[in-house]
């Protein structure tokens, strides 16, 4: 599959990973952002500057779920667009499960 209809398929909500990445269970998502927030005392955006009580919307972005069991922000690379080994994985059957930090896992046999 091509990566215009990978993105098709993460703009459904489903998750799409690609045959030739190395890391096992490596995986894209569409996170569909957040409306309203504010931002807060001692949090990341107060301290580059941004004023606290500040009203802001987290825009819709893609997110990698990494070999490490970690999210990350992604972009593609023009590899990844010019590939045609995309593929769409299954929605999860079983529930998630808790990192030990309390951040949302993955079923460990996904990992």
């Amino acid at each position: 599959m091509e990566f215009g209809e990978a993105l098709q398929v993460l703009k459904a909500g489903g998750r799409v990973t690609r045959a030739g990445w190395n890391g096992r269970g490596m995986f894209l998502l569409l996170v569909p952002g957040s409306t309203g927030l504010t931002v807060d005392e001692g949090r990341p955006l107060a301290k580059a500057g941004i004023p606290v009580g500040t009203r802001f919307n987290y825009l819709p972005h893609i997110d990698m779920w990494t070999v490490q069991g970690d999210f990350v922000p992604w972009l593609p690379s023009q590899a990844d667009m010019l590939a045609e080994d995309w593929m769409v994985l299954p929605q999860l059957a079983t529930p998630v499960i808790e990192h030990p930090a309390g951040a949302p896992a993955l079923p460990s046999s996904s990992r």
